[in-house]
This record gives structure tokens, C-alpha cells and sequence, in this order.
């Protein structure tokens, strides 16, 4: 809590982000749209139209002992339909007219609504823009009200795109994931691959309640700088005790700040590229099956996973996988580690498994 506050002057106070209706969160929060062809936007919208140019016709055809043409002759379904198309698309040409109070009541109540419909159908692209506030809200009220369990990726560069990549290769939905930045430009990236977009300060508490950390089970810290991340850290843990919180920093001294504000998992994006550096210089097909194991989509991946019944009280060299380690209690463990010489009920396995690309 110290830390925080000597960070208030810094960012400012909290500009109560999640207090916000859901309208003024247009352009802060951003839902994927389904993208679709012109072609079949255009076609939708003319078929709109056509029904509501039938359905005048019918209510005119009904009611034809109420109108007279230029003749002063009984109206035919033809004359309906052909008054029905020039009052709505204009404001009709006087051949036919209502005269009775009946007919002239239905004109009022029916015809010139769906004469205003008919034009805001014609003209799609204005509607559109008319009413992209209204749909964004209703979807961001929406998804507040249903978004549970999701990870939220702090910060949408290099880092956290590829966090991105890898989640997404590993099943994860992209409905599942929010991304937080402050570039309007990473942001428009990420919600054209479909996921939730965030816009803000990930160091302010609203902004993070608004991301639903709250509720999330996983949080990616992925920022560009380290002080950025610890209070990153910070505020999601204090939103969120029971997040997975995992943290990348440039350098390995901040990586006990990182604990200590709340991180599971610190990752060293320096260092962690400096060894592979040096690892190529002698022997560089180490590389490319570590970049193997970390790449989800084809090969082999590291993964988790519980253990089976039938391997209950068996050592985990002698399982089906190639184990790496094994998870107790929450602690990993080598899997030459004395303390797991024998698989226990409740451990979970770290291990080398083939990918679905694969299969």
C-alpha cells in the first residue's frame, strides 16, 4: 500500500472508469465486431425494405375501400402495392389518396413510420453511424455482465502479442482474453484478431476493474518497462488475491519487486534472450527445439496436466510422457527431485506432449 501511494502522484487519480454508464465506456472498452461482406450487408438491408414495402401494400390493400385513385376507382393489390412504393420512397405523387378517416388514421400510425423505416434502411451506412454507440453499449453491457474466468493481457507489444499467440494456440478463445494498453493503434491490432480491447492506464485500479480483473483467472503483465509492470502488478493483485499473475521485466534485479508486489511468475525477457544467444553460438539446434517447445501451433509443447489414477505411486520417469517436473502443493519440482521419487494424488505433471497442429 506504501508503494502505491508514493505511485498516486505519478498517474493521477482514478477516473472511476467502472462507476461509468455503459454508454460513456464507448471507446475505452471495445467489443469484436462480426465481420461481414458488403455484399451481404447491402442484401439484408434491401430485404428489410422489401418487407416493409410489402407489408405496407397488404395494410393498404385491406383497407382499399378507403382510397381512391385519379379515376375514382376501387383500388387493385397493383394499385396498393405501387401507392406503397412511391410513399415511401417519396412523398407520393397524388394519383391515390386516402379519403376516408380510417385510412387517412392508418396513414398516420403505419404508412409514415415505415415510410421513416424504409429510407433508414436505404441509407444503411447512416444508420450505422447513428447507432454504433447504442450497439456498443448494449454489447459492453453485455459482456461486463458475463465476462468470468478470462485472461487479461497487460500491455499489447511484442511480448504480449506473442503471450497472445500462444494462449490462442493453446485453445484459449479470444473472446476469453482482454487486452489493456493506452496506443490506440495496438488496440485497433488486437480487436481485429478478435479480442476485447481495454483503453487506459493499466496502473490505475479503474482501469483494471473495467478489464474484469476482478474476475479473472490469469493476468499477463507485458509491459515495456519494469516500473510500469511492478505497479501493474500491484494494483491487479490487490483487485484480484487469487490471480495467476505472470510478469516479464528487462532486468533480473526487479525481480524481487515483482514478488513482492504480487507475481507468480517473473519472467526476464533480457536475459532469458541472452542465454539463447549464447546457447546458438555453440550449439544452435538447442535454439530452434527450445523455440519449438515454446511455439504451441506444430512440434512440441511443454504443457500441464493431472495425473492419471494408473500412475498413482509410480515414479515419473516411468509415465506415458516425457515429464519434466512435478507440481505439489503448488511448488515445481524437478522430476529427479527426491521429494517426488513417487506420484502422489493431487500432483500434476509438467510435460513434453505432441501438438493438436500435429495431430
Amino acid at each position: 500500500m506504501a508503494m502505491r501511494n508514493r505511485f498516486r502522484g505519478r498517474f493521477g487519480s482514478d477516473a472511476e472508469l467502472a462507476n461509468r454508464p455503459d454508454h460513456a465506456l464507448v471507446g475505452v472498452v471495445r467489443i469484436p465486431e462480426l465481420q461481414q461482406s458488403p455484399a451481404r450487408a447491402i442484401g439484408r438491408r434491401v430485404l428489410w425494405a422489401c418487407l416493409a414495402l410489402f407489408f405496407t401494400s397488404v395494410v393498404v390493400w385491406l383497407d382499399r375501400e378507403g382510397y381512391r385513385d385519379a379515376q375514382n376507382s376501387e383500388l387493385s393489390y397493383l394499385d396498393s402495392l405501387y401507392y406503397s412504393a412511391v410513399t415511401l420512397s417519396t412523398t407520393g405523387y397524388g394519383d391515390i389518396t386516402p379519403i376516408s378517416p380510417f385510412a387517412r388514421f392508418i396513414n398516420i400510425i403505419i404508412i409514415t413510420p415505415l415510410r421513416v423505416l424504409f429510407l433508414i434502411v436505404l441509407i444503411g451506412t447512416t444508420l450505422e453511424v447513428l447507432t454504433e454507440r447504442s450497439r456498443q453499449a448494449l454489447k459492453i453491457q453485455r459482456w461486463r455482465n458475463t465476462v468470468r474466468n478470462h485472461t487479461v493481457v497487460i500491455g499489447y507489444g511484442t511480448k504480449g502479442r506473442t503471450a497472445v499467440d500462444a494462449m490462442r494456440g493453446d485453445g484459449i478463445k479470444p473472446s476469453e482474453i482482454v487486452v489493456v494498453d493506452s496506443d490506440p493503434t495496438v488496440l485497433e491490432s488486437a480487436a481485429s484478431n478478435g479480442l476485447v480491447t481495454v483503453r487506459g492506464d493499466a496502473t490505475k485500479s479503474d482501469v483494471l476493474r473495467l478489464a474484469g480483473v476482478a474476475h479473472a483467472s490469469s493476468i499477463v503483465v507485458a509491459t515495456s518497462r519494469d516500473d510500469t509492470a511492478v505497479l501493474a502488478t500491484l494494483t491487479a493483485r490487490e483487485i484480484n488475491p487469487r490471480a495467476k499473475i505472470v510478469a516479464s521485466i528487462r532486468e533480473s534485479e526487479n525481480t524481487h519487486l515483482m514478488r513482492q508486489s504480487g507475481a507468480n511468475s517473473v519472467v526476464v525477457s533480457s536475459e532469458t534472450a541472452g542465454r539463447l544467444l549464447g546457447i546458438a553460438t555453440m550449439t544452435p539446434s538447442v535454439v530452434e527445439v527450445i523455440e519449438d517447445l515454446l511455439t504451441p501451433d506444430a512440434g512440441y509443447a511443454i504443457a500441464e496436466r493431472e495425473v492419471d489414477p494408473t500412475e498413482t505411486g509410480g515414479s515419473p520417469a516411468h509415465t506415458r510422457d516425457i515429464v519434466l517436473g512435478v507440481v505439489r502443493n503448488g511448488v515445481l519440482h524437478r522430476v529427479d527431485d527426491s521429494e517426488v521419487e513417487q506420484i502422489e494424488v493431487g500432483d500434476r505433471l509438467l510435460y513434453v506432449r505432441k501438438s493438436p497442429g500435429d495431430d
